[in-house]
């Protein structure tokens, strides 16, 4: 099977563990990529549901690794690929100079990726009638994996020791939405200048479009390299009914802020979630992808994976089919218009584990360059 439908396939399914111990434990609650492990395959770290209902009946079965960190990855009882899983890094273990342990600031993400929330409370989050449906942003902190705001002298303290001793090489900042102004933009710009003064980091921020274009220079200026703005999902009737609060702010608005931080960042340093699996139909997401690629956005198009304790809990994601559909003529699009993960600075996209994208992307660049 190619990497790129392995992938798929993989994070459409879960997977199943013969041994919780692997080395590194599952994301469990929070934002970001949650219920998941790390897991690298053909060398390449990717993230895969373990914790949810629907991964307990994934026909990929992971035998107990051995001696050398390896394990057998099973479809149906037969081997179809040996996989590794990361080992647990070495910043886990420290904890800040107040007692706070490293890992409640901030964790990594797939193979070399500092991610944090730096706020996990969020404006719309406490209400059906306003919070997204699939968010859990909450779970870790009501249960004690977190803290609510991490400090600038946190984030630089933890990223450096991050850097130094499991060498991370590019950090994701997000945050809960915390009011109607900035929408976050002035508490990540107080983060990613706490993180450059500490180590020189490439950082990606991540937060809904501000009222105020001007938001994008003091993001950059302090340190941020690039801008993540995620629509998740693309047509307004699908957006009211996930997310109604976060559908104020329209995709007319995100398409101006997107042209804005653009000018800011630069041509593939500003990006957005799409999640496929929603409601969605492919061609609306192609269609808005070719939009934002016309931009200079990068559409970094996600399959929906439900997670424990949501509205959307029980909401079946797409299979390695359907996103095999999507994400290979978006891979095509992404290298016509020379816009790749590749390039990106930091982030999400560059990351790439939540994603096969970058698989099909680099499969479009073989057919072109065999054409």
């Amino acid at each position: 099977m190619p990497v790129a439908e392995l992938i798929s396939a993989l994070q459409a399914s879960g997977l199943r563990l013969e041994s919780a111990d692997t080395g590194i434990t599952a994301r469990k609650g929070g934002a970001g990529p949650t219920d998941h492990k790390a897991v690298s395959v053909d060398g390449r770290t990717i993230m895969v549901p373990v914790l949810h209902e629907s991964a307990r009946r994934s026909p990929f079965f992971a035998r107990r690794p051995d001696a050398d960190g390896h394990s057998q990855l099973e479809r149906d009882g037969i081997p179809v690929a040996r996989i590794a899983f990361p080992k647990q890094p070495r910043f886990y273990a420290q904890q800040t100079f107040d007692g706070v342990p490293y890992w409640k600031i901030a964790q990594l993400h797939g193979r070399d990726v500092l991610a944090t929330t730096v706020l996990q409370t969020c404006i719309r989050y406490g209400r059906r009638s306003t919070a997204c449906q699939f968010c859990a942003i909450g779970e870790s902190l009501a249960e004690g994996r977190t803290i609510n705001r991490k400090t600038p002298e946190q984030l630089g303290e933890v990223a450096r020791a991050a850097v130094l001793l499991d060498g991370v090489r590019h950090m994701v900042m997000t945050t809960g939405t915390p009011n109607f102004t900035d929408r976050g933009a002035a508490i990540l710009c107080e983060s990613a200048f706490g993180v450059k003064s500490a180590v020189n980091l490439p950082i990606q921020a991540q937060c809904e479009p501000p009222d105020d274009p001007a938001w994008f220079a003091r993001l950059r200026d302090a340190g941020v390299d690039a801008l993540g703005m995620h629509l998740e999902a693309v047509t307004p009737e699908v957006r009211q009914r996930i997310m109604p609060g976060k559908a104020s702010v329209g995709v007319d608005d995100y398409l101006r802020a997107f042209a804005d931080a653009v000018a800011v960042f630069g041509r593939g340093q500003v990006s957005t979630y799409i999640l496929a699996g929603l409601g969605d139909s492919d061609e609306a997401i192609l269609a808005m992808c070719e939009t934002l690629i016309g931009l200079g956005v990068y559409p970094f198009v996600v399959p929906f994976v439900p997670v424990g304790g949501t509205p959307l809990a029980q909401h079946r994601g797409p299979d390695a089919l359907a996103m095999r559909s999507l994400l290979a003529p978006l891979g095509q699009m992404l290298v016509t218009a020379g816009l790749t993960a590749t390039d990106i600075k930091a982030g999400c996209g560059k990351c790439g584990a939540c994603s096969s994208l970058s698989s099909f992307e680099q499969a479009a660049r073989e057919v072109t360059h065999v054409v």
